[in-house]
Parts: C-alpha cells; structure tokens; sequence
C-alpha cells in the first residue's frame, strides 16, 4: 500500500514542475513579438548581401548597381524614403525602386537599382539607408568600389552635365571675321536637371558672346548654346562659360582659347571678291581715258556688269568734281536701276573741256551690292576749251536734251509736213554743224563737208536728211517732220565783238582761226550783215 501511494505523490509532484514550466513560457510569449515564434525568429526587412561591390567605374561613366532586400518577418513590409550617401568621388541616385510597389510579403525579395558616376579617381563608397513599417523600421546597405582615371581627365571633375566639347578653342584669327562655335550641354544622370544660368566671363575686349535657350534638361537630354566671337583687340582672347544647375556637382565650365593676329591690309582694288548672297559690280575698263590733245566734246561708254549671285540696285551715280566739262549721260545705267546677276547697263561719260589742261576726276556708282560703291577714275588732257554756245540743241522727236520752243522764247509756227526718211539717224545728221556767219533772212553754217548759206523758208538736205530752214532770232531752225534742231549763233564770233579783242583784224580769216573748237565753232570770220 505504501509503494502506491509514494507513486502517486511523485506524479503529483511532476506535474505541478510541468504546470508551473507550462504557465511561465505563456507569460514569456504574452510579452514578446508575435513574430518570434516564426522560424528564422528575428525577422524584418534586411539586405540579401549588406555589403554589395560596385566593382571600377571609368571616370565621367556611370554603373548601374542593384541591391536586393529580403522580407524576414511574418507580416508584409512597405518600404519608404531612400537616403544615399555618396563619397566625394562618385555621384549616387536611384534609379529604379522595385520594392515601393506594393508590400513586400514575409519570405519575398526585392530589388533597387542605383546609378553611380564616377566623378574622381580613387575609392568610392555608398551608403543607402531606406526606412519601412517593419520591426527594425531602417535598413542599411553599403556600396563600394574604385574609380579609374585615364588620361588628361584623370584630373578633371566630372559634372552631372556634360560640356560637348569640353573646351572650345577658336585658334588663330588673322581675317577681320566673326567666328561660331556651338556647345553642347547634355544631362547624363537618370533624373532632370534644371540649368539657372550660363554666363561668360572674359575681358570685353576678347569679343566673346553667348546665345542659348537652355532651362531644364531630362534624364539623357540636350541642348545646345552657340558662342559667337568678334576680338575687339590684337593677341590672345581667353574666358570660361559657367553653367549652374541643380545637379548634384552644381556647376560646369568650359574653357574658351582664342587669338587674333591681323595681317597686314594692303590697298583696296577697284573690283571687291565676290560674296555668296550679295551682287557684285564690275565695270569694263578699271578707268575712262580720254586721252591727250582733246579739242572738242568726246564720249566713252563703260558696260557695268552685276557678277555677283544677287539682283544689284543702281542707288546713285555721280561725279566727284565739278567745273571740268564732265558729264553722266542719262541714258542706259540710272539710279533706281535693278541689275540681275550676269546683267548689265552702259554707262556713258561725255567730256567737253571748259579749259585746256588735265582731267582729273571720278565716277562714283553707289548699289546695295558688295562694298556698297564702285569707284572709276576719268582721266584726260585737254588742248583748247570748247565752246557750248555753239552746240544743236535738240528741241524735240530725236534723244538728248528735250526742249519745247516755247521754253526758248521761240514762235509755235505751223510746222509743214516733211516726209521721213528711212535708215538716217536725225539726231546725229547736223552733228558738228555751227553757224560762222548769221543774218536775218540767211546765215552760213560750216559743218564736216564744209560751209554752206542758208536761206529761211526754203529746203535743203544735210546730212542725208531733208531740213526745212526757219531763221530765228538766235540761231537757225531745222525741221524734218517732227524733228527740231537749233543751231544757236555764238554772238563772241560777229565782227562787232571780236572789234574789241582784236586790233584792226576783224575780217581777217586767219584771226578767227583756232578761236573755236573743230566741233562747234567755224575758222573763217563772222558777220551779221552779209
């Protein structure tokens, strides 16, 4: 009965120690984390490798690094903000965040990208900190490597925008020209840039200016700015552009090498070189020479020919002296005149000396082409002054000077009609006709057949050409059909005049001749009562 009975109080005995172990691993597990009891207890979020080898980045490349993270805990985990912390030589962002989608599940993995440039030589490290709703609420992760130098970069930062080209050199200038270059500014970090501002700074004598519409660049955009260069000043021409931005370096440079060295000019040539886009005015002879001994009116026709890619405005055309007997005809090249390119227009110089001796003068033609001016020289030498007392005066129906009678104080008689005559140029039929002699019913003119009397009222042909002759009062009409020439009488040649310059020779022949031009004004004596 005893060994029974001692059975049973050892029973009772074991199992109060176990109801007693029972109860105090229920009290321990009401305080502790649920999630202890899971296997592999500890849980949370935690990085599959806490130290990840980034391995060597070339300097101014970037890598792409990913970082896995595993979900240790029993409950789904949602992630946060990311926090990276670059060293001084690598430039870090992220990339791509695969675990912000959607709550991580217990036992699932995720992955972040990070893109890291290198910016120095040298080692490089990273440290990422990334918080979430789990039990530890932070997650860390470390990131290291080295980055490679080469080169001339190898001393260089390397900005998160990248200068195209990294200097801009315009070498020597000797020409009086301006000089583009272009710059590219390119973004090549996976998140935008906003550029504030780029300037130059340089001497405002080094002729350097700037023009761009850079303000914010994407992940692998571009944009370009243009630097125009115009020296000012003789020698080298040195400056640097700024580019500030919000990127991580904050700020890019490029430097700017220039020197002008002028050559030497030499004298103007009376022809410019042609330039694309402009007309170009050329004359057929580089002067107008009327050569020596001139003793009556001479006339030289020059061709101004537009050589040029452009139509060419005649804008002006004028004379640099005066007083001289020079003159610009009015017909073919005017002002106003447009000159298509390979086109052309006569330009006409008559010269009647006023007095012997040289013709020094020029013929100034302005036009919107190259240059803006063409400049001819005229030259001659004159024997005796010609007489313009003398010379036709057209007074209607042929070219040159338009007069009406009227505006002569002459009669508006009836004209009679005289029939034309086909293939004889009128204007130029009493050419070198003057009147030696004049009276008022006849008068004697000379001419290249030699002299002859005329009479008003009655016929005659000169010249190839049937005139009617009307006595005026200051000369000797001719009429051919519409035609009107006026031969005007010089009163310096009657007998009454030349009484008082010449001593007791008044009907002498021989002192009346070389008192005129051979063009205008006759070698035998005058009279006006023959």
């Amino acid at each position: 009965m005893a060994r029974p009975i001692r059975s049973l109080f050892v029973f009772a005995i074991v199992a109060c120690v176990l109801l007693s172990s029972s109860n105090e691993v229920r009290a321990q597990s009401a305080f502790d984390d649920p999630s202890a009891k899971v296997a592999g207890g500890a849980g949370g979020l935690i990085p599959v490798n806490p130290s990840v080898d980034g391995g060597a980045i070339p300097i101014g490349a970037s890598a792409q690094i990913v970082v896995l993270f595993r979900n240790e805990g029993g409950r789904p985990v949602q992630t946060g903000e990311i926090n990276l912390y670059p060293s001084s030589t690598v430039s870090a962002s992220v990339a791509l965040n695969q675990c912000s989608r959607e709550p991580l599940p217990p036992g699932a993995e995720c992955a972040i990208a990070l893109s890291v440039k290198g910016l120095q030589p040298g080692p490089w490290r990273t440290e990422m900190l990334m918080r979430h709703d789990g039990r530890t609420r932070l997650v860390t992760a470390t990131l290291a490597g080295t980055v490679d130098g080469t080169g001339d970069g190898s001393d260089k930062l390397i900005s998160d925008v990248e200068a195209i080209p990294d200097e801009l050199d315009f070498g020597s200038l000797s020409a009086s020209r301006t000089l583009v270059k272009s710059l590219i500014l390119r973004n090549i970090t996976s998140t935008p840039i906003d550029i504030d501002s780029i300037t130059i700074e340089a001497n405002p004598s080094a002729g350097y200016s700037l023009r761009t519409d850079c303000t914010r660049l994407e992940a692998g955009q571009a944009c370009i700015a243009t630097v125009t260069w115009a020296p000012l000043q003789e020698g080298p021409a040195t400056g640097v552009i700024v580019v500030d931005h919000n990127g991580p370096t904050g700020v890019v440079s490029v430097n700017l090498e220039g020197e002008y060295t002028p050559e030497d000019m030499d004298a103007a040539t009376i022809f410019p070189k042609a330039v694309p886009g402009r007309g170009l005015l050329v004359a057929s002879q580089e002067d107008v020479d009327f050569g020596a001994d001139i003793s009556s009116k001479s006339s030289i026709t020059v061709s101004l020919v537009n050589v040029g890619d452009a139509p060419l405005v005649l804008e002006d055309l004028r004379l640099s002296g005066r007083d001289n007997g020079l003159a610009i005809e009015d017909q073919g090249c005017t002002p106003g005149m447009i000159l298509e390119p390979i086109q052309a227009c006569p330009l006409t110089l008559s010269w009647a000396p006023v007095r012997a001796g040289t013709l020094l003068d020029d013929v100034q033609i302005m036009h919107n082409g190259a240059r803006g001016i063409l400049v001819i020289p005229a030259r001659g030498t004159a024997e005796s002054a010609v007489s313009q007392d003398s010379q036709a005066i057209y007074l209607s129906g042929s070219p040159g000077l338009q007069l009406d009678a009227s505006e002569l104080g002459l009669d508006d008689d009836d004209e009679p009609e005289i029939p034309e005559v086909a293939g004889v140029n009128k204007a130029k039929a009493l050419d070198g006709f003057v009147i030696t002699s004049f009276a008022p019913t006849r008068a004697i003119i000379a001419g290249p057949g030699g002299s002859r009397v005329v009479f008003g009222g009655e016929e005659v042909v000169i010249g190839g050409v049937l005139w009617e002759v009307v006595m005026r009062k200051s000369g000797v009409e001719f009429r051919s059909g519409k035609d009107k020439v006026l031969l005007l009488f010089d009163r310096s040649l009657s007998s009454i005049n030349r009484a008082t310059g010449q001593s007791g020779d008044s009907g002498s022949g021989a002192g009346a001749s070389g008192a005129a031009p051979t063009t205008a004004v006759s070698t035998t004596s005058t009279t006006t009562d023959f």
